[in-house]
């Protein structure tokens, strides 16, 4: 789907310049909420910018990369963009970097993790949009019927309430496990920090293979897998999608979740409890973030008028407005507070409290985008059926080192 905004409010045509920016669709109902949301926001900032129009171009999540990647080799670079990763244009140096862009008082206000992020060799070119967070969910009624009375810390006790669920309940997946391609890279993340390790070293090196993450891929085949407690669909073929739709049918015990999923089990009638992801000895300490980024593009030489526009966008006002009618979290300091304190987004509490310490993927790397594909097409190997964590995370792991070291 494709959304034009000109014409609806949004560029007049009368201004000295017109910034061109282009959006990811939201609205996973096929409502116009994105749509609305920008042209509210257009309008206000051209009100109080004359002489600055804004044309917004809306695509759908499926298509919105693609489309920006055609119009940069085209020569037809949109001043602004809002998509899923900016390191390939920041390394092209087709893109300010924020200090080029932004106030001083808008840049300082980013979240740590999201600024740590959005960097490429320590410059930031990639300003976080909306975040997320990761939690993990259990079905209270479900739990109820195993006789489970508290919620797991440690990976032994979430095994112990998954053989429980599994025992004495006719729950499909007592733990659903969603290693398929669709989103792996991501599952697989959330195990690897709750396991003390992560995809990358103290330096921003890759390590994949480390002993920690195939200690955590060993536990997991072992002890979930193995044990056939992640349900009838091998975790491989297992897509996030399904496994959270199987959730929202009340077929899932426990998964790891993000704030949208909350929302769609309490419409479908489910009880949805949600606790910090467990580790190996007790809560993990970090847990997984995930942001969109948002971008200012050379090639039209409107870096000023772009940096006002980034200015306005990041107010309190116009981040909660996005956010919550998302159910995503805001990227700023100031607006997480205010959402924090907002008793009709109570139920983002508990996601909001792990943003601060969340790690994201190393989504700065320009080999980032190879690597997260070859995850998502072979980590399942490493728990399925004869299956090795060594052999699969050691081949991962020299393919992105052998990807990084071409960067």
């Amino acid at each position: 789907m494709t959304v034009s905004l000109a014409g609806c409010g949004t560029s007049g045509g009368s201004g000295d310049v017109t910034l061109k920016l282009v959006a990811a669709d939201y609205d996973v109902a096929g409502g116009a909420s994105s749509k609305t949301y920008w042209a509210d926001l257009t309008a206000a900032f051209e009100a109080q910018n004359p002489g600055i129009d804004v044309e917004v171009q809306i695509e759908s999540w499926n298509d919105v990369d693609r489309k920006v990647a055609e119009m940069v080799k085209a020569g037809e670079a949109p001043d602004i963009a809002q998509i899923g990763a900016y390191a390939d244009y920041a390394a092209a140096d087709k893109l300010y970097s924020a200090d080029q862009m932004l106030s001083i008082p808008v840049q300082s206000n980013f979240l740590p993790p999201l600024v740590d992020a959005g960097e490429t060799k320590r410059v930031q070119y990639g300003l976080p949009f909306v975040a997320s967070t990761r939690l993990l969910f259990y079905n209270k009624e479900l739990f109820e019927e195993a006789g489970i009375t508290g919620t797991p810390d440690t990976w032994a006790e979430l095994q112990a309430d998954a053989e429980k669920l599994k025992l004495n309940t006719d729950v499909t997946y007592p733990f659903a496990l969603p290693l398929g391609p669709e989103e792996a890279q991501a599952e697989t993340q959330m195990w690897l920090l709750s396991g003390g390790g992560g995809y990358t070293d103290e330096l921003g090196r890759y390590a994949i293979a480390s002993d920690q993450n195939i200690n955590t891929f060993e536990w997991l085949k072992e002890n979930l897998v193995d044990e056939k407690l992640t349900g009838p669909v091998a975790p491989g073929e297992l897509n996030r999608k399904d496994a959270f739709a199987a959730f929202t049918r009340g077929e899932v015990g426990m998964l790891n979740g993000h704030p949208s999923l909350l929302r769609a089990a309490e419409k479908a009638g489910v009880d949805v409890g949600t606790v910090a992801l467990p580790g190996r000895q007790g809560k993990a300490e970090a847990s997984m973030g995930v942001a969109d980024w948002i971008m200012g593009f050379k090639q039209n030489g409107h870096r000023e008028e772009i940096g006002k526009f980034l200015d306005f966008l990041f107010t309190d006002k116009n981040v909660l407005e996005f956010a919550g009618q998302n159910d995503l979290l805001p990227v700023t300091v100031s607006a997480r507070d205010a959402m924090e304190d907002d008793p009709e987004q109570a139920h983002l509490k508990k996601f909001l409290e792990v943003l601060p310490g969340s790690v994201l993927p190393p989504v700065g790397k320009t080999s980032w985008a190879s690597a997260s594909e070859n995850i998502k097409k072979n980590i399942g190997d490493a728990v399925g059926p004869g299956g090795s964590p060594t052999r699969t995370l050691e081949r991962i792991s020299r393919d992105a080192k052998t990807a990084e070291s071409a960067e």
